[in-house]
């Protein structure tokens, strides 16, 4: 056991005054990442860890064998446009992957972006965020060390120019391409010094116009009283309407719209308020499908008609159900619905209006994700993956129903010598818990197995099975993997967020103390050989156990 000396972290008297009531921030004064002495004490702690981490015998071992699994080709499902198909791809340890395009499904796919070759660090990050209506040009955005600050750049994609159009200061935006142009959201110039750390506030829609400068954008929604909300949209396939989302954080959020078809862009509601999310799949036949969760804790499909929006208009499509609808969407003249059913993905095709319902067959019990396409396509492609089953992109068609591997995984790996199994346990109020637990199939259950017990519970995110490469490593090695759909997820609807957030957070922390005890009670780990780990949000949590 290696004795771990902590550089000493001063404390300050600072307190604040919150209604009458005093309250100490000491380390307020490491809040100010650009100041010399935070610096310093940040290269303190990297020291102390680096130290401690470079003393570990095997970990070269272990580097070099999750490198040997993490090189393998790994493919996204394709997007069609016009005539073309684009898709990512990572031939096995390349930093990003690289966008290819391929004219029609047997073409020969060429690289369009090759985002590795763009500095030598291999850190620009770059992602398709759509075509235009005549598929002439794609809009795509850049990032650079993992920073939420995009950089939108236009591609003309018979001839693979870049365009001299330049759309900066954009976070959280996709490109919904209108005639000459796209609306997109973006925040206003900060302050020199305070791009990396300032509070960026009062996030807003714009539209650009090809071949303008982005001072000639058109500002089209802002909200001048709530500085901290998020803009966003799309515009639906038959760039009839803009939908326009308003998000004072990551739960509920109003729905506007704009009628395109107007030459006044006037922002018209469709659901005020954000106490619900209610998302526009599309518009037909003169109607919005729309997913919603009002009196829909696991949510419903509505038809909603533009012009009147109130609820004694709603026409209901498909229903809420005692399983979660996740998502749903459309292509080749169908609607998709895929369901989660005790976090296990389920999909079903439909007539648009929830008639003539059949399953999707696929090929186990893990995650889907896709089937979404134009109106008169006939293939879809979706991707599949569980826990042992490596991510797998599907060709869909639509007239049959039949699915046929597209882009296989080349990972030489065998799922047959491992289980994954959906446990129940029960939390320290009597809540029933699910919880999914990977290993190898011949490891004993003494109490001895290292585990690594995943977590989040929060933000209505939903975890489901996902293949990871990396996560072989532990368990070849006769390590477990565990993760529960804690409380604070969407896993089963908004009830069972809701009972996760605010003053029902601590029903979180149970859940995850639960799931350890669950571990060590039925013998597959032991408080000695059991590690709890969480991403992101998870990572309070982490911190909270």
């Amino acid at each position: 056991m290696a004795q771990i000396s902590y550089p000493t972290t001063r404390a300050s008297n600072h307190v604040d005054l919150y209604h009458g009531t005093p309250v100490p921030d000491p380390y307020r004064w490491l809040e100010d990442d650009n100041a010399s002495d935070v610096k310093a004490w940040v290269y303190q702690q990297n020291l102390v860890t680096e130290t401690y981490l470079q003393t570990i015998p095997y970990r070269q071992a272990l580097k070099s064998r999750i490198a040997q699994w993490l090189n393998y080709t790994r493919f996204s499902t394709p997007e069609k446009v016009g005539d073309y198909y684009f898709f990512y791809k990572n031939d096995g340890l390349q930093n990003q992957p690289v966008i290819y395009i391929q004219h029609g499904l047997q073409g020969s796919p060429e690289v369009f972006i090759d985002p590795n070759s763009m500095n030598a660090e291999g850190t620009v990050a770059v992602s398709l965020l759509g075509a235009s209506a005549d598929n002439r040009f794609m809009a795509i955005a850049q990032s650079v060390a993992g920073s939420d600050w995009q950089q939108i750049r236009i591609i003309d994609i018979a001839s693979r120019a870049v365009l001299p159009d330049t759309l900066q200061w954009v976070k959280f935006s996709g490109a919904a391409w209108f005639k000459n142009g796209f609306f997109y959201s973006r925040y206003p110039a900060p302050e020199p010094g305070t791009e990396r750390s300032g509070n960026n506030r009062f996030h807003a829609v714009y539209y650009h116009n090809i071949g303008t400068d982005q001072s000639e954008d058109i500002l089209v929604y802002e909200d001048k009283k709530n500085g901290d909300f998020y803009h966003y949209g799309n515009v639906t396939e038959d760039e009839r309407f803009f939908i326009l989302y308003a998000a004072p954080g990551t739960d509920g959020f109003a729905t506007y719209c704009i009628d395109l078809s107007q030459p006044a862009w006037n922002v018209k509601p469709l659901f005020a308020g954000y106490n619900h999310k209610n998302v526009v799949i599309n518009h037909l036949n003169g109607k919005l499908l729309v997913l919603t969760d009002i009196q829909a804790p696991t949510y419903s499909i509505i038809a909603v008609n533009p012009d009147k929006p109130q609820r004694e208009y709603w026409q209901d499509i498909v229903p809420a159900a005692t399983h979660l609808i996740e998502t749903a969407s459309t292509g080749g003249g169908k609607l998709f619905v895929r369901y989660l059913e005790n976090a296990i993905g389920k999909v079903y095709q439909m007539d648009y209006d929830g008639n003539h319902i059949q399953p999707v067959h696929l090929p186990g019990l893990g995650t889907a994700s896709g089937f979404s396409g134009k109106f008169h396509d006939t293939l879809l492609f979706y991707s599949f993956t569980s826990f042992i089953y490596p991510s797998t992109v599907f060709a869909y068609d639509i007239a049959s129903g039949k699915s046929t591997p597209f882009f296989s995984s080349s990972l030489n790996f065998s799922p047959d010598d491992y289980i994954e199994q959906q446990v129940v346990y029960s939390s320290n109020d009597g809540t029933a818990i699910p919880m999914f637990v990977v290993h190898r199939k011949d490891i004993q259950l003494n109490g001895q197995n290292p585990t690594y017990l995943y977590g989040y519970g929060c933000f209505n995110v939903n975890l489901t099975p996902a293949f990871s490469a990396s996560r072989l490593v532990l368990l070849e090695n006769g390590g477990v993997f565990a993760m529960p759909n804690l409380r604070g997820g969407g896993e089963f609807g908004e009830k069972w967020h809701q009972a996760g957030m605010l003053f029902n957070k601590q029903q979180v922390f149970d859940d995850f103390i639960a799931a350890a005890e669950f571990l060590i009670q039925k013998k597959y780990t032991s408080p000695e050989h059991l590690g709890i780990a969480g991403g992101s949000n998870g990572g309070l949590l982490v911190g909270a156990c």
